[in-house]
């Protein structure tokens, strides 16, 4: 016992050195190296001595490691509530369909306004963005609510989870319709939307980005005692008194939450929800969620920061799309997770 102790009492500081590090590299490395002196200088307010530096730091690069860092924490801790609750090592934060639903949203707005009003919400700057994120949050809460009403009315984790996957099914159905009907460009801007991105947002907006996914991101650890019993299984988690249907709704509603403001934000971003819970459980070697949920938000901030600083690594002039650097690394975790299930049924 005293030895776990002393394990977890060194791997949080080792873990939150490395968080620090990532967010220094993101900052500094790029198509323009930036010293690290300089950095230190110009986000402490110091300002620095070379203005090209100072407004790629300040306008692009710390958005990007500021949104990075709360879009990672909320998909880690969502995709680990949905782990828990369906109790499906493959769950993620879009298992209930919300991302779907934040998908169908845009593309009202992006595929349908070109033919209905002949202009793309693209090409009016500031309110065109502000139009697509009401329309991702407006589908996105949508469908949470929907999924709250089956959870609270028919109940158990099966049919909500039919539920999620069907109402996937029928946004795909629907998008495909738009797209087919839609114009070349609107379909293009869509498209460029669902690659996910976490530079969409201006320094204001990534600190609101950060405040609505950081702060729910830590309210999860009060719900750590019930994913403990949850875990257990229903029956045996009700004989110990917990609440199986109010436990559900709010776990639902916290990692529905956390999957539509970043959907909205930064589009859907895949894989990093999916893997980074399985990292927390290998790290922390527990099934306590209080230790959990805290290194689900520390590996999370940490594997988006690390793809961001990828997907436009030292050299590169443009940069890649957020999905396909996050595959590359959350592949090969869930392919490890189905490899190993293999290797213990055997």
């Amino acid at each position: 016992m005293r030895l776990f102790l002393v394990r977890k009492s060194i791997l949080i500081p080792i873990s939150l050195l490395v968080l620090v590090l990532l967010a220094a590299l993101n900052l500094a490395l790029g198509s323009v190296k930036i010293p690290m002196d300089q950095v230190l200088s110009i986000v402490m307010g110091n300002g620095s001595t070379n203005v090209i530096w100072e407004n790629i730091l300040l306008r692009t690069r710390l958005p990007q490691t500021i949104v990075a860092l709360g879009a990672g924490m909320a998909l880690g801790v969502a995709g680990l509530l949905m782990q828990t609750l369906f109790r499906n090592p493959l769950a993620g934060p879009s298992v209930l369909g919300i991302s779907s639903g934040s998908s169908l949203g845009v593309g009202f707005v992006l595929l349908v306004a070109g033919q209905v009003w002949g202009f793309s919400f693209a090409q009016v700057g500031i309110w065109g963005d502000l139009a697509v994120i009401i329309a991702a949050l407006g589908g996105a809460f949508a469908v949470l609510s929907l999924i709250l009403f089956v959870s609270h009315k028919i109940g158990g984790t099966l049919s909500v989870l039919i539920i999620g996957v069907m109402i996937g099914y029928l946004s795909n159905s629907i998008l495909s319709v738009l797209k087919f009907y839609s114009m070349e460009e609107d379909i293009h801007n869509y498209v460029i939307w669902g690659l996910g991105s976490f530079s969409r947002m201006s320094v204001e907006r990534a600190y609101l980005f950060v405040f609505l996914t950081v702060i729910p991101s830590l309210l999860a650890l009060l719900l750590s005692k019930s994913l403990n019993l949850m875990a257990l299984g229903d029956r045996y988690a009700s004989n110990l008194g917990l609440k199986i249907k109010r436990a559900r709704l709010l776990i639902i509603l916290f990692a529905g939450t956390l999957t539509a403001i970043v959907t909205a934000f930064c589009g859907p971003i895949i894989f990093i929800g999916m893997a980074v819970p399985h990292m927390a459980k290998l790290v922390s070697r527990t099934s306590n969620h209080l230790y959990l949920i805290s290194n689900a938000c520390i590996l999370g901030a940490a594997t988006a920061l690390l793809c961001n600083l990828l997907a436009r690594l030292p050299g590169m002039e443009s940069e890649l799309p957020i999905n396909s650097v996050t595959a590359f690394i959350g592949a090969p975790v869930v392919i490890s997770v189905i490899w190993k299930k293999r290797k213990e049924n055997f």
